[in-house]
């Protein structure tokens, strides 16, 4: 029962994470199009009331033409949409579901003994810490360096470093699924931080100015652009982290580190593509498109360097790891279950037996383990992500062997 309440719990904030996601990303997208498209307004009036740019635009039928205020508008207006819910929904949501598939199962999920066998405890503390610690370092950064001539060319420097860094010591000291999005999560931290500690304040800072007829400090103005400038370009490399869950063959690298830094990077790039590209199309920046070429570049040069090598099929009598004996096959090369339960006996009962039936599958029943042959096949062969962090030592040869007990037609005594 406790199995199939956490699969619910992790099924629905799931829904919720995405949603509030691609809220918040979609907001942002927008707002970095909008100050890239505006234009000088040129109605008089406009430009008396200090609008500094204009958007016309069509959308869902109607009209729609946004402009924006240098430094503040002549007078507030009684409601004002604020834009922060989004992104405190998606961290709040995101720490809930990365606590219920990771944080509540770390002996499973979080660690992995052939890097790092520390105590449960220890690897929730080390990877809470990851959050804390470089939101500190980060925002150290944005202090010291940000407001600096080349402030921003400093500060993006100083930021890949220490995401490159945090990426190794993530990938040496947990399991490679966990390492990537422990990573991932990292940053989109530092994101809705960012809002929390900065953008929203500086707002509720210009507003309560505004009101009470302060000057206004365009300093806040700035800070938060800066912030939120930041959050579109980690946008890219959060998703990729994010995404990474399912396909192993990233995160189960033997430089699965190199792999994360590469693709985060590559996202990044093309991020700037499309930031500058809105510009571009007003004449305001040079052509972006090398930075998308570089972007592409980097993962294509990811996926040749990742390419597996050709492996090539094993007899049909091979003994598998002592599992399978040299006799097991028949003379007529047919592949069956008396081959595969010994590998399942020795690498998936553990999880999946009379004792324990994790995710409420049990694999010691000819029949079952029928029942559930694509998801078996799946989950050993094509993604690899059974044994859990590979738990029990399963083999290359053992996987092969799954495998062509399922191209066999998964047949079972029952048949």
């Amino acid at each position: 029962m406790e199995s199939y309440l956490l699969d619910w719990a992790n099924l629905l904030l799931r829904w919720v994470h995405v949603i509030t996601a691609i809220a918040w990303i979609g907001s942002s997208f927008y707002f970095v199009f909008l100050d890239s498209s505006l234009t000088p307004p040129e109605d008089e009036d406009l430009k008396k009331q200090g609008v500094s740019g204009e958007l016309w635009a069509v959308h869902g039928g109607g009209f729609y033409h946004p402009v924006k205020f240098n430094v503040s508008p002549p007078k507030l207006p009684g409601h004002l949409h604020w834009f922060f819910w989004e992104s405190y929904s998606t961290w709040i949501s995101g720490f809930a579901l990365f606590t219920v598939s990771y944080l509540y199962s770390a002996s499973t999920y979080l660690i992995d003994k052939s890097r790092m066998d520390w105590a449960p405890s220890t690897a929730i503390v080390v990877a809470l810490a990851f959050f804390v610690v470089f939101w500190l370092l980060y925002d150290g950064i944005c202090r010291l360096f940000g407001q600096r001539r080349n402030g921003d060319a400093i500060v993006g420097a100083l930021v890949l470093v220490l995401v490159c860094i945090a990426s190794w010591l993530a990938c040496h000291w947990f399991a490679g699924r966990a390492a990537f999005l422990l990573v991932g999560a990292m940053i989109a931290t530092a994101m809705s931080a960012n809002v929390f500690f900065w953008i929203i304040p500086g707002q509720r800072t210009v507003v309560r100015q505004i009101r009470t007829g302060q000057g206004v400090d365009p300093v806040h103005g700035q800070r938060g652009k800066q912030r939120s400038v930041h959050n579109t370009y980690f946008t890219l490399p959060v998703i990729f982290a994010m995404l990474s869950n399912h396909y192993s063959f990233t995160w189960s690298h033997p430089q699965n580190w190199l792999v994360l830094i590469l693709m985060m990077f590559a996202g990044a790039a093309i991020r700037q593509f499309f930031v500058m590209r809105h510009g571009h199309k007003l004449g305001r920046n040079r052509n972006p498109l090398p930075y998308a070429l570089v972007g592409v570049a980097v993962i294509a040069a990811v996926i040749a360097w990742m390419r597996p090598a050709p492996v090539a099929a094993p007899a049909a009598n091979a003994t598998v790891s002592g599992a399978v004996s040299a006799g097991a096959a028949s003379a007529a090369g047919q592949f069956g279950y008396e081959q595969l339960q010994p590998v399942l006996a020795q690498r998936c009962y553990l999880c999946h037996g009379a004792q324990v039936q994790m995710k409420n599958l049990r694999l010691d029943s000819a029949a079952s383990v029928k029942q559930h042959a694509q998801a078996v096949y799946q989950q050993v062969v094509v993604q690899k992500l059974m044994p859990m962090n590979n738990a029990t030592g399963m083999t290359d040869a053992e996987r092969a062997v799954v495998q062509r007990w399922f191209e066999a037609g998964a047949p079972t005594p029952a048949q």
